[in-house]
């Protein structure tokens, strides 16, 4: 029998019903995000000729400033900088070059095998008491190759629930949740953190021609963030969504429950993440060498500092060789990598996932370099730090609405690049020009775009996770997934910006290695 609801109950779910059918209707309204960047490309040029018609300045607050007008590029001079500039506004976006370096080192990782190993023996392995913990945990690290989190983690974290006699929507839930509402927090830099550090470079150079955010700008925070978000959905799981969903009963399942088996590591495949973490150790001491002492040859050859030294500005490198050397290792223990043949084929199966990406990054350079030709960026940051402090919101609460903000986007632009492409040439000036570090406003940014993916149909890898989900529970709809997983992004929300709070302005940490708080020109 099922449990009859309330009227108040039927017409809660019917308003939250209507709500997610609002969300997918306005997202299904925008075109694809590269049609839309080049949709405001074109939007950019068109509009710059009318605001440069009507007079459209404003006065640079900075000491001896002068008047910013807006640059048509609606006539033949405009025209010719277009057409010139075509190529190296593509070449030249720095966010392309560094993914693509990185993501040859975590092909090689993917496709030895190395990280779905590290990802199973890692959850596979967790006490009964820690199961919850691990799994979340094993989400968030996963986010160095997401797709492995969706694709290996939620089916496995479903299947461990169940062999545990807990509900697998559970697990799927907290695997979930890890991966995607967590996205962006890690204990290691991976391809997400050089994406987004070189937009917020181009954004922070609108007002400062000079400014560079490193890769390892969010480091500390997004660190310490890994261990927040595992606790926070431990506790959702444990007490919200868990005791929701009840006892699990297998006739609810689209599938023959008893043919599921959880494959545990083989002796081979022990074998290679044994070698493969002794080699991520000798080059983490090798490393060390460089960097640590004084002399260290990474270290900024004029001070002799860590800021500003070949290892910051060499992150990207890195990444690449301690994703692709253990990658190797265990592949070659393995015997899943026996030649140079067989890393090159890892590397090119990497690079030809990116096709779609490639064109992406074509149209939002493009939108990107127009936008700054035109100096719009500068006139609505100094337009909108007027705002802000004409309505005296300039403490720290102005981020409250900034993550805010950024998590409805992110309801209906589930991309964290297309997004922070579209609003960093707007908010990081902006919010720089009211003196705070572009590091930070990055660190920000970075929750509002996380918290909601798991809320979204729009999340490109929704449809992966529903399938799952409906291996268990048949006559699963959008509507359950979403309501399943609102806890989490409710709590996550309020816990992560907290805590950024007491991070930023409680504690006075850095966000990063030498990554301000506070932006003086």
């Amino acid at each position: 029998m099922t449990q009859a609801t309330s009227p108040s109950e039927q017409q809660k779910r019917g308003a939250f019903t209507r709500f997610l059918d609002t969300v997918e209707w306005l997202g299904n309204l925008l075109p694809h995000p590269i049609t839309l960047f080049a949709l405001f490309a074109l939007g950019v040029i068109v509009a710059s000729g009318i605001a440069s018609y009507f007079g459209l300045s404003a006065l640079d607050p900075r000491p001896g400033g002068e008047m910013i007008e807006v640059v048509s590029l609606l006539n033949a001079e405009g025209l010719q900088r277009i057409v010139t500039g075509l190529v190296s506004n593509f070449v030249g976006f720095t966010p392309l070059g560094t993914v693509l370096v990185a993501l040859l080192g975590v092909g090689i990782a993917e496709r030895s095998g190395l990280l779905s190993a590290a990802m199973r023996g890692l959850v596979m392995n967790a006490p009964p008491i820690l199961v919850t913990i691990t799994v979340v945990l094993a989400g968030v690290l996963s986010n160095t190759a997401s797709e492995l989190g969706y694709v290996v983690l939620v089916p496995l974290a479903a299947m461990i629930f169940h062999s545990l006699g807990r509900h697998p929507l559970a697990g799927l839930a907290a695997a979930f949740s890890g991966v995607s509402a967590g996205y962006s927090a890690n204990l290691f830099l991976g391809t997400v953190d050089p994406l987004l550090a070189g937009i917020t470079s181009k954004a922070a150079n609108l007002i400062d021609p000079a400014y560079e955010v490193g890769a390892e700008a969010n480091w500390f925070f997004m660190m310490a963030s890994t261990f927040l978000i595992a606790t926070m959905g431990t506790l959702v799981t444990t007490f919200i969504v868990e005791p929701k969903l009840g006892k699990y009963d297998p006739k609810e399942a689209s599938i023959d429950l008893s043919e599921q088996k959880i494959e545990s590591l083989s002796p081979l495949e022990k074998k290679g993440l044994i070698g493969a973490g002794l080699s991520f150790l000798a080059l983490a001491a090798l490393l060390a060498v460089t960097v640590v002492p004084e002399w260290g040859i990474l270290r900024h050859p004029e001070t002799g500092e860590v800021a500003g030294s070949p290892f910051l500005k060499g992150i990207v490198t890195f990444i690449f060789i301690t994703f692709a050397i253990p990658g190797y290792v265990y592949g070659r223990i393995t015997r899943v990598m026996r030649t140079d043949k067989d890393v090159i084929d890892a590397m090119s199966d990497a690079m030809s996932t990116l096709g779609m990406y490639i064109v992406l990054v074509f149209f939002a350079a493009q939108f990107v370099a127009f936008f700054g030709w035109t100096n719009f960026g500068s006139i609505f940051a100094i337009k909108g730090a007027e705002f802000l402090q004409n309505v005296g919101l300039t403490g720290p609460a102005v981020f409250i609405l900034f993550i805010l903000m950024c998590a409805f986007v992110n309801l209906m632009l589930g991309s964290a690049s297309a997004q922070w492409a579209i609003t960093a040439p707007i908010f990081v000036p902006m919010l720089m020009l009211i003196g705070y570090a572009p590091e930070l406003i990055q660190a920000a940014y970075r929750i509002g775009d996380s918290v909601t993916n798991i809320i979204t149909p729009m999340m490109s890898y929704f449809g992966i996770i529903l399938a799952v989900a409906a291996r268990y529970k048949k006559d699963i709809g959008l509507g359950t997934l979403i309501a399943t997983m609102l806890p989490y992004s409710m709590v996550f929300i309020v816990g992560w910006t907290a805590f950024f709070f007491l991070w930023v302005f409680g504690l006075d940490l850095p966000v990063g290695p030498n990554a301000p708080t506070y932006y003086t020109p």
